[in-house]
């Protein structure tokens, strides 16, 4: 069985590294916190696999020194989005993920976000500030319509759960195929349509040359002036200058936003000062254990690799999943 070097970067080494020597007790693998020391190891010590997560955002992560690497042969990502990789030579590097570790965490986040809109939430809170016994009321939930932009485990957990709540699902994914729970199945291509019908629309596609800006002006323009635009995918995906104009005219009820096209969100941009916008700090697939559990996908995919198997979930760069 292979023993390849391998480098564990996370923001807790110590016990990724305890779940890995579970399963491979032979093994002594390379321990990082931060990009800085990532880059050190990558440099030094001829490592073949990379356990690694996205901390501290994309613009400084050393994706070229990893497809530049001349050892690195396969990079397991800690999450699902491995837009910070790319572009990488699939015949020379192997990308897998750990899709599906935060969907149903992710699904209730989006569901969640639903509810603070459908509830009245924002207005409820702006009386609250005020002191105003205010004569509002709250909405239902049951029947309206979700369009799932991205059909892969988080858009099927989200549609599991907008069954229950009895709502209309809408699916769009590069290959329209019938998905449980989703009431219809359309390709990229028919979201102009789409929009319209969607109360609530929720984002959770890979940042790809296809899918950036996908939610342009045009998209705004073709929504319902009621509709709520939830974002769990990657910054660049929703035009954020559109979003702005369309939130500035109302002519959308709000957004919960949990990725941005820079991260940290800077204190000056204007989403901050939006009343009818969630922001969360790309931070909707983080719960307590979500970083273990991935850490143990990684094992298991290792044993496979060491053993000379098929990975499980490798990522095709074009698709980004």
């Amino acid at each position: 069985m292979k023993s390849p070097t391998v480098i564990l970067h996370c923001d807790n080494p110590d016990a990724a590294r305890d779940i890995l020597q579970q399963q491979h007790p032979d093994l002594s693998p390379h321990l990082c916190r931060n990009y800085e020391e990532l880059s050190r190891l990558i440099e030094t010590t001829d490592a073949e696999v990379v356990y690694s997560v996205r901390t501290h955002g994309t613009p400084t992560y050393p994706g070229q020194l990893i497809r530049d690497s001349a050892t690195v042969k396969w990079v397991s990502v800690g999450g699902s989005g491995t837009d910070h990789l790319n572009p990488w030579d699939p015949g020379q590097l192997t990308i897998t993920n750990a899709a599906g570790v935060a969907a149903d965490m992710m699904a209730q986040y989006a569901l969640g976000s639903m509810l603070h809109f459908s509830l009245n939430f924002p207005l409820f809170q702006q009386a609250q500030k005020r002191q105003e016994w205010l004569a509002g009321e709250v909405e239902p939930i049951d029947g309206k319509t979700v369009l799932i932009i991205g059909m892969g485990k988080t858009g099927e957990a989200v549609a599991r759960r907008c069954k229950a709540m009895d709502m209309q699902t809408l699916g769009v994914r590069a290959r329209p195929a019938p998905v449980p729970h989703v009431d219809e199945v359309h390709g990229i291509e028919t979201l102009p349509e789409l929009w319209k019908r969607a109360d609530f629309i929720v984002v959770c596609v890979p940042l790809l040359d296809s899918t950036r800006n996908l939610v342009d002006s045009v998209a705004f323009e073709a929504m319902k002036d009621t509709a709520v635009i939830i974002d769990v995918s990657r910054g660049g995906v929703i035009e954020e200058n559109a979003l702005l104009k369309a939130l500035d005219t109302n002519r959308i009820r709000g957004a919960a936003l949990d990725v941005f096209a820079t991260e940290p969100l800077p204190e000056s941009h204007r989403l901050w000062r939006c009343e009818n916008v969630i922001i969360t700090p790309h931070c909707s697939s983080v719960y307590r254990g979500w970083d273990l559990k991935s850490v143990a996908m990684f094992s298991d995919n290792l044993l496979r690799y060491r053993k000379g198997e098929a990975l499980s979930n490798i990522v095709n760069p074009s698709r980004g999943y």
